[in-house]
């Protein structure tokens, strides 16, 4: 796509892309430019009316029959097969459950019980902190397991006969570079290790082939760009080969071969479920499960094709009128996902500076300036006014008042 030369052209441009109808289909405030979606999706429009009919109908008039007349009980299993979809995976081996780092834990566990003799669990330094964290924890837990980071340029050359589980972000959440799936889940089995894939910045951002890239495992979240609400379930990926091997550490009564049998011995579900373990947040999940329909709605070659002309533009726009800000994600689109970030060592105050200005990004420690360019509802003219308003920020030197210093909790 060659890329509009005013903003009179990305808007005329927007208009005609398949995808401008889904941007009254998300309920955007006015005056808003939001470019946070990498990290909590914008409210779908029918997941208001649905969490009304699950609150007031299923949950209000229904009671405890919902279970039953509402398949609550099936929404783990039927809002896995739906992200299989997503993701490139045969629709028995992706469950919904718990947290991105509870399901972290479980795979990391299994995997590892399923490898006596092998005792590394090797990653790169700079991962998601919580993925670095499960590790860790799984690592003090189980005698004589330990941490390895290497580079990830040399991660393939790294997996030797004591390595037992890979684990990467397939899409890194603060430079956005993309690894080789593909490569490196064959690299992890021709060494006979387990490759382990957080899917957090990839799933609904960049085009996810679990199956035919040969991964052995993956989670991923529910609240970005599946636009599932704050904090709402994560999912898990076992393959087919492998599901019978792994047994979950958290052997919890829904992962149950026959939960409302009640039986005091445990013994494991078939197949994926086994990864259950307490009761699903059923309101959360049915919020997931409507963001997750509005996005199997969209056509997905020209979403990610728009995902990487936002890309484009932004960064033209960037080099044109902030050619001080470094861009550290990669150009090539197959080798980033669906965000970009710049350096600057002022970046905290200028993005707050930013926000003010009704264009909302955010910021990751110590220098990014992050965006996020969903193409569900950002369109080529959002990002031309983005980085107009960005450089005005930069350029007046607004961004050095002290209140744009101050920090919250969450940044």
């Amino acid at each position: 796509m060659s890329l509009p030369r005013s903003l009179a052209e990305a808007v005329a441009v927007d208009a005609k892309s398949p995808l401008q109808p889904f941007r009254a289909r998300f309920a955007l405030p006015e005056g808003v430019i939001y470019l946070d979606g990498n990290s909590l999706g914008a409210l779908p429009v029918q997941t208001v009316a649905r969490t009304a009919d699950v609150v007031t109908r299923e949950w209000g008039e229904r009671l405890i029959r919902s279970w039953n007349e509402a398949d609550w009980i099936g929404a783990p299993q039927r809002i896995g097969a739906k992200i299989a979809d997503i993701v490139g995976a045969a629709p028995g081996s992706v469950i919904v459950a718990d947290s991105t780092s509870v399901n972290l834990f479980k795979l990391i566990v299994a995997g590892m019980r399923a490898q006596p003799g092998r005792t590394e669990i090797l990653t790169e330094p700079g991962n998601f902190p919580t993925d670095l964290h499960i590790a860790e924890g799984v690592a003090s837990l189980l005698p004589g397991v330990t941490v390895r980071t290497v580079d990830a340029a040399d991660i393939a050359g790294a997996i030797g006969p004591r390595t037992a589980i890979v684990l990467l972000t397939h899409v890194h959440y603060k430079h956005g570079a993309r690894h080789d799936m593909a490569a490196l889940s064959a690299a992890a089995r021709a060494a006979g290790a387990l490759s382990v894939w957080d899917l957090s910045h990839s799933v609904g951002a960049v085009p996810v082939a679990l199956d035919a890239d040969g991964a052995d495992m993956a989670v991923g979240c529910g609240y970005k760009y599946l636009n599932g609400g704050p904090g709402a379930p994560a999912f898990l990926y076992v393959c087919e080969a492998l599901q019978a091997r792994l047994d979950s550490p958290i052997t919890g009564w829904m992962g149950h071969a026959d939960p409302f049998a009640f039986g005091d011995g445990y013994a494991p579900a078939a197949g994926v479920s086994r990864f259950l373990a307490g009761t699903p947040s059923v309101i959360a999940m049915l919020a997931l499960e409507s963001g997750v329909d509005l996005f199997r709605d969209a056509p997905r070659e020209a979403l990610f094709a728009r995902g990487a002309a936002l890309f484009d533009l932004f960064v033209a726009r960037m080099a044109m009128l902030l050619p001080e800000l470094v861009c550290v994600t990669p150009r090539a689109a197959g080798a980033r996902g669906s965000h970009v970030s710049f350096r600057h060592a002022d970046a905290f105050p200028i993005m707050q500076a930013l926000i003010e200005r009704g264009v909302i990004g955010d910021y990751r420690a110590p220098d990014i300036l992050r965006f996020g360019l969903t193409p569900l509802y950002v369109g080529l003219a959002d990002v031309w006014r983005a980085v107009d308003v960005l450089a005005e920020v930069v350029g007046s030197g607004i961004w050095r008042e002290p209140r744009f210093s101050v920090r919250g909790v969450v940044t």
